[in-house]
C-alpha cells in the first residue's frame, strides 16, 4: 500500500485534535499504509519564516535550510497527506500556517512547470467549537468558507479547488461542510483507548 503523512498542529497530546490524528492513524495502518506521523509541537517545528526559507522568485533552485528540506523529503515520500488541526480565529494555527510557508516553497510546491507533487491526495481536517448551525445561526459560515475557497484559491495547499497549484488531489477545507463531516465521524474510542475526560474540550 501507500505511504501517508498525517500532520498534526496541536499543542497539547490529550486534545480532540490529536485524538482525532491518532484514529486517522489509526484507520490508514489499518488499511495497510506506512504511516510517518508529524506532530509540529512535539517536534519542535519553527514556523518563523527567515531569509534562508524566503522564497526567490528568480531562482526556483534555491537551497532552503536543512529542516525545510527534511520536511519536503517527508512530503515527497508520501502519497497521501492528511493535516489535522483546530480552527482558531476562522484560520489556521500559527505553527500550520508557518509551515506552510517555510516548506510548501518555491520550486517545491510550485514554481515548476511539472509540479514535484503531481498525483498526491490530501485531507484536511479541521476542529471548531460549534456544529455548522450553531456557526450559520452566529454569521461565522462566511467567514470561514470564504478565505478557504476564495483567499487560498491556487495556492500550494489549496483549500478550495479539487486539484490545486501543486497539483494535488484535495479535498475538505476548514469550514462548515469540513466541520459537520468531522463531528460525524469523530470516534468515541480509538486504538489508544478511550478519549481522556481532557479531551472534551472543544478542540
Amino acid at each position: 500500500m501507500s505511504a501517508a503523512l498525517v500532520v498534526l498542529a496541536h499543542p497539547r497530546g490529550d486534545s480532540l485534535t490529536a485524538q482525532l490524528a491518532r484514529r486517522a492513524v489509526a484507520r490508514l495502518e489499518a488499511d495497510g499504509h506506512t504511516v510517518d506521523v508529524l506532530d509540529l509541537h512535539a517536534e519542535g517545528f519553527d514556523p518563523r519564516m527567515g531569509t534562508e526559507d524566503e522564497p526567490d522568485w528568480s531562482d526556483p533552485d534555491k537551497e532552503y535550510s536543512a529542516e525545510t528540506r527534511a520536511h519536503m523529503d517527508r512530503i515527497a515520500a508520501a502519497e497521501i497527506l492528511v493535516v489535522v488541526f483546530p480552527l482558531w480565529w476562522f484560520g489556521l494555527p500559527a505553527i500550520l500556517k508557518g509551515w506552510i510557508d517555510r516548506v510548501w516553497n518555491n520550486g517545491f510546491a510550485y514554481g515548476l512547470r511539472t509540479p514535484l507533487l503531481k498525483g498526491k491526495r490530501m485531507v484536511w481536517i479541521p476542529l471548531v467549537s460549534y456544529p455548522e448551525a450553531k456557526f450559520k445561526e452566529l454569521g461565522w459560515d462566511g467567514p470561514v468558507d470564504e478565505p478557504s475557497a476564495a483567499g487560498w484559491k491556487g495556492r500550494p495547499a489549496s483549500l478550495g479547488t479539487t486539484t490545486d497549484a501543486a497539483g494535488i488531489g484535495v479535498r475538505g477545507h476548514p469550514g462548515c461542510s469540513m466541520v459537520r463531516q468531522a463531528n460525524s465521524r469523530l470516534p468515541a474510542s480509538s486504538a489508544t483507548g478511550s478519549v481522556p475526560a481532557s479531551s472534551t474540550r472543544p478542540w
